[in-house]
């Protein structure tokens, strides 16, 4: 996946509460739970329920949700490919962690 400049901005200006449902939806298909998905989400981030639903009605941008979250020290340890893409040769780190979540849910 080539990243570019354009790609990275746009990644970054999407609200985290727009993509949010999408997660939900897809564990849901997979017979798991909403719940399960904010426990993933809390783990890499270090968000708390509350945090994590007030950055959701607070609409927040990629950008400042992953500025203001405390990225779990065994992050780098995830290695999957997302569409033949690896995680960890993606230099967005937006979109990597978008991607490391999806591979985890």
């Amino acid at each position: 996946m080539k990243d570019t400049s354009k790609h990275d901005e746009c990644i970054a200006k999407m609200t985290f509460s727009s993509f949010y449902p999408h997660y939900v939806t897809k564990v849901e298909k997979k017979g798991r739970t909403r719940e399960e998905v904010d426990q993933v989400i809390q783990w890499l981030t270090g968000f708390d329920k509350i945090q994590l639903e007030s950055l959701i009605e607070e609409k927040v941008s990629f950008q400042t949700f992953f500025e203001i979250a405390s990225m779990h020290p065994n992050l780098p340890l995830i290695k999957d490919a997302i569409c033949g893409n690896c995680l960890e040769k993606i230099e967005n780190s937006l979109t990597q962690f978008n991607l490391e979540q999806v591979s985890l849910l």
